[in-house]
């Protein structure tokens, strides 16, 4: 059976953020994952996991300039140094939070720049960060996104990404399956999943095309957590889509899988 984590960056958003934690207990969800928790304090953020007895699924790494429309730096050549401070405060955080799964952005490329050179720069520094994040047994994952959401993503594919975990060969270098992303790239997803199942670190959903309910689109969720569950993943799996509507009232799809409290 799943293990869904609420993403409070998308879900609970007619509550201001350090609301959405009590919001998503109460709708019986035992995890919560989201972007970026910078804009806090890793105390207070630490109080609600405790309060509501929630564990923190998972979180991103600094991506650079957000505002400005920066999508991670890590394959950023010239911001190795920037790279290496944000994964600092993030492993910070992550040990104030009690959060195992760290999510690090490749970042963005333009037609005219040199794949190659990114890719040395992303192997590199995901080298760097594996290994420091050892230490404090924390995994690191990377997420092939789709360009639709995020023109010139550095890293689209499920394969391309799984190799570059070959590459740098830590056993705590793994994938973010967003089966939303995957769907809109390839397709194809439950054999994917049995394809790359050893080398996936965090799994997440939403509706395909318009990210919203897992019940609404193409994709036949039931079905997947069956295959997920066969396939022995036990991990979480974030819920990070926008509800059509009120969180609560989109929830119906979610009912077998959450503990009312």
């Amino acid at each position: 059976m799943p293990r869904l984590a609420a993403n409070l960056t998308m879900m609970y958003t007619e509550h201001p953020f350090l609301d959405r934690f009590a919001a998503a207990a109460s709708d019986g969800f035992q995890g919560v994952e989201f972007l970026f928790p910078y804009d806090y304090a890793a105390a207070d953020l630490q109080a609600r996991l405790r309060d509501y007895g929630l564990t923190q699924a998972l979180f991103n790494a600094p991506p650079g300039d957000w505002a400005a429309g920066e999508r991670g730096i890590a394959s950023l050549p010239g911001r190795e140094d920037e790279f290496l401070r944000g994964l600092d405060q993030a492993l910070e955080y992550a040990a104030q939070l009690g959060n195992r799964s760290l999510h690090v952005m490749a970042g963005l490329i333009r037609p005219e720049q040199d794949r190659a050179a990114h890719r040395e720069v992303y192997v590199n520094n995901l080298a760097h960060a594996a290994r420091i994040a050892a230490t404090a047994g924390i995994t690191v994952v990377i997420e092939p996104i789709n360009t639709r959401d995020i023109p010139g993503f550095f890293l689209n594919r499920q394969d391309d990404a799984q190799a570059i975990c070959k590459e740098v060969g830590a056993d705590n270098l793994k994938v973010q399956f967003d089966c939303y992303h995957c769907q809109i790239v390839e397709g194809d997803i439950a054999k994917k999943l049995e394809r790359d199942m050893a080398g996936i670190g965090h799994i997440q959903i939403a509706g395909v095309p318009d990210r919203h309910e897992p019940d609404v689109g193409e994709l036949n969720y039931p079905y997947l957590f069956d295959r997920i569950d066969a396939l022995g993943y036990t991990s979480w799996i974030g819920c990070e889509y926008r509800p059509k509507a009120g969180t609560r009232a989109g929830l119906g799809w979610a009912q077998p899988y959450l503990a009312r409290r």
